[in-house]
């Protein structure tokens, strides 16, 4: 039988080339039920109605005439307009008499469903357009979808809705957007066998970074119960980030983790109840716990890589995936229930980089989770029910609850978004990514606190969160074109603190990390001192102790909350650059400083200039902090041995003495971080004179050299650099600094070893970069801001070089 005339179609007959007969959704868990099963990935059984059987309703009850005479008097401009053209069509399809022999059909398939299943089996009932998820337009969520349907005749009604659901209003307008013709789409219909994750948890996943578009991770979105809280915005879910590179090698590279707060969870609801399913509140001591073990992160990656790397070879194309997971409850397996192409990130022209900037900053009004880094601004307009999108003016910032598929009528005109709940991959989350526009999910009060026709900016350039200030504040865009961008022989790397803008980072042009920054990592994800947290018990602090219990719910071994914090912190930097080198600084703080961090004040002396105090080295090998140097020493373990990232190399900061040298190395040796194993190298900063005096014998010990200019400038003209009464002395164009720097290339190399310089003055002055060129030193690492501009400058001064040498020759 002709398979375009059949009416229903297993998921073992279908393959991703049947989208024409039953729709993206359908025929892709054809093809995954076909193909990837016997990888080991769960798909559940079901069927599709094919598109077929769609038109076969509509033309065998009349109803096809009848909807063409309603969309010939459509006007998609007008909202009002569109919304009684939308609910007409679809009452004319809820209404439409089906044809018996359709309904023989899908009763029969149903009932094959429940001698495989039980009786009365619980299925899911999805729509699938014929147009759906094409590698430059995706469809999900423009149909409904309806959970925990029993029986024969609520799995007809369930039907009906989902073909009506080809013409809610988001669909007919994303159609005439997209230009597609409205009576050339089709809609099949998935039943998929339930996964009882109403009793564990549910999800989405990517194969590539939503943000950024950095191909190398897998990220997960969870939260307890069905799947349509987190697909649709509902709770703030729980966060993954795996590293794809070397979870292949059988590493274990869980990049992040992040709580969410998972308010809710939906459930089914008891049987006779007009609503399949229901909203329930998550206990406290539940929204504690991550919804998912390690292990199960892990095999949900794995899934990914396979199902990426099966589209892709099929596709004979990098084919980024977006996949819907679930776990059952009752046999604690888990299953993928969707997958289709990633539509935003995987069609950006990488060849443009576009940089946001604020030129000015006003009062924060609201923060929340970033999509995106653009920045928009202009009036809000607070609509807290979709029924009052009507006021909605183009060029507005929307602020709402949160959003559906029924509100992209107007997040099309908006400049900006912000609501009160979601996560990153939340309804809100994925059209903004999709339109071009800023959004920030997941602020809890906007709606309260951001006041109607407000005049505000909205921020998403500033890394992981996003802001929405008071005013229309002043920012730039710059786009530079990479393509024709030379690379110089002098390495090009980039300082870099925050593990948050990392993937967005990488696609600068580089050479890899010439400086990662613990500090940051410790201030910002970790906030307390390594010590109060191996003393936790005798803390004298009580409010620093209750900061602590806070910060680290869910650890009952207080010193691992910072090891892992630390491990993820560098192990985003160094997965965003892999397999380039990253090089990862010791900590290097100040006593103020680590003072300054949560229970510090009980481990800190006071010192009267602390930049020339206890710091570096110093503290690594001394009895009092040996324990906290411990801890550091574990989490950089972590990120080399369990996940893989090799491409890590250490640097020991104001390293004073050969003697320091060696004792910092034996320490790390004792913590199993030993120089030359599993081809660990360990560099040491050049920023004091006696790093340059000594080049060759410090060359002796260590592997590397990296000049930190801002120390060497303070150490060579006495200065000290924060200081505002002596600021004016202090200058790294100083000739005794360029002398000192000079030196050290010349003895550096002498002895063999590299050496790169980490400071500021390169990314502060192209005429320094073009000097350390003229020094012949290896690498110079800058801040983010200033690669493409110092790069051009270093290319011009290699050309000048390479000119004058043939002169000369």
């Amino acid at each position: 039988m002709d398979r375009t005339k059949q009416f229903i179609l297993w998921f073992d007959e279908l393959t991703i080339d049947d989208v024409p007969i039953v729709g993206g959704k359908n025929a892709s868990l054809g093809e995954m039920y076909q193909e990837l099963t016997g990888k080991g990935i769960r798909i559940p059984n079901g069927f599709a109605i094919t598109a077929h059987a769609y038109k076969h309703l509509l033309e065998e009850s009349g109803t096809l005439e009848k909807i063409k005479k309603v969309m010939s008097t459509l006007n998609i401009k007008d909202i009002h307009n569109l919304a009684e053209h939308g609910e007409r069509i679809r009452n004319l399809i809820i209404n439409a008499e089906f044809p018996k022999d359709l309904k023989d059909a899908i009763f029969d398939a149903y009932r094959m469903m429940c001698r495989e299943y039980g009786h009365n089996t619980d299925v899911a009932v999805r729509s699938s357009a014929t147009a759906e998820d094409l590698p430059d337009a995706s469809f999900a969520g423009q149909q409904e979808t309806y959970l925990n349907i029993r029986g024969e005749y609520a799995l007809l009604e369930a039907c009906k809705k989902c073909f009506a659901s080809l013409f809610t209003n988001r669909a007919i307008s994303y159609r005439i957007d997209k230009g597609f013709d409205h009576f050339k789409v089709y809609l099949s219909i998935g039943v998929q066998k339930m996964v009882r994750s109403d009793r564990a948890c549910s999800g989405v996943m990517f194969s590539i970074d939503t943000e950024s578009g950095f191909q190398n991770v897998v990220y997960i979105n969870g939260a307890y119960g069905l799947g349509e809280n987190v697909v649709q915005g509902r709770v703030n879910p729980d966060q993954y980030y795996i590293f794809k590179p070397t979870l292949k090698k059988n590493y274990r590279p869980i990049l992040r983790k992040i709580l969410g707060d998972k308010e809710v969870k939906m459930i089914y609801a008891q049987e006779g109840s007009k609503e399949s399913t229901k909203n329930i509140p998550v206990t406290l001591e539940d929204r504690k716990k991550f919804v998912l073990h390690d292990d199960e992160a892990l095999q949900l990656a794995e899934w990914a890589c396979i199902i990426e790397d099966h589209y892709s070879h099929k596709r004979k194309k990098y084919m980024p995936m977006d996949m819907e997971w679930a776990k059952d409850g009752i046999t604690r397996e888990l299953f993928i229930v969707q997958a289709r192409p990633e539509t935003v990130q995987s069609q950006k022209d990488r060849s443009i980089l576009e940089t946001y900037k604020l030129k000015q900053y006003g009062e924060k009004i609201v923060e929340g989770n970033a999509v995106g880094e653009k920045i928009g601004s202009g009036k809000a307009n607070v609509i807290r029910d979709v029924h009052d999108m009507s006021r909605f003016k183009k060029g507005e910032v929307l602020v709402t609850e949160m959003t559906d598929p029924d509100w992209e009528p107007i997040m099309k005109i908006a400049s900006a978004i912000v609501t009160n709940r979601g996560g990153r991959t939340c309804h809100a989350a994925i059209i903004s990514r999709e339109l071009g526009i800023p959004c920030i999910v997941g602020t809890h009060n906007a709606t309260s606190v951001v006041k109607n026709n407000q005049a505000v900016t909205v921020s998403c350039a500033e890394g992981e969160k996003g802001f929405v200030y008071k005013g229309l504040l002043k920012f730039e865009i710059e786009k530079i074109n990479l393509k024709h961008l030379e690379r110089p022989k002098t390495l090009i790397k980039m300082n870099v603190g925050n593990p948050e803008q990392a993937f967005d980072l990488s696609f600068i042009p580089n050479d890899g990390v010439g400086l990662a920054r613990e500090e940051f990592v410790i201030n910002e994800f970790i906030k307390i001192h390594p010590l109060a947290l191996i003393n936790f018990k005798n803390l004298k602090d009580h409010e620093a102790k209750e900061k602590i219990e806070k910060l680290t719910e869910g650890y009952s071994d207080k010193t691992e909350f910072y090891v892992d914090k630390l491990a993820q912190g560098i192990s985003m930097i160094c997965a965003a650059f892999y397999p380039k080198d990253v090089i990862v600084r010791l900590s290097d703080f100040k006593t103020n400083e680590y003072a300054n961090l949560i229970g510090g004040k009980e481990f800190e002396p006071k010192e009267d200039n602390p930049m020339i105090g206890w710091r570096g080295a110093s503290r690594f090998y001394s009895e009092k902090f040996k324990p906290a140097f411990a801890l550091e020493c574990k989490a950089l373990k972590k990120v080399r041995e369990v996940m893989g990232l090799t491409n890590m190399k250490l640097m020991v900061p104001v390293c004073r003495t050969i003697e320091e040298g060696k004792k910092v190395l034996a320490e790390m040796k004792k913590n199993k971080l030993e120089r030359h194993k599993n081809g660990l190298q360990v560099y040491v900063m050049c920023e004091i004179p006696s790093n340059v005096i000594l080049a060759d014998e410090f060359a002796k010990i260590f592997d590397g050299f990296s000049i930190g200019s801002n120390d060497l400038t303070q150490m060579t003209l006495g200065v000290d650099r924060d200081s505002e009464l002596v600021s004016h002395v202090y200058d790294e164009r100083n000739d005794a600094v360029k002398n000192f720097i000079a030196l050290a290339i010349h003895r550096v190399h002498k002895a063999k070893r590299p050496i790169g310089i980490c400071g500021d003055a390169p990314s502060t002055y192209p005429d320094f970069a073009k000097f350390l060129v003229r020094c012949g030193i290896d690498s110079i690492s800058l801040s983010s801001d200033a690669v493409i501009k110092v790069t051009l400058a270093v290319l011009e001064e290699e050309k000048r070089l390479k000119r004058a040498k043939k002169q000369k020759e």
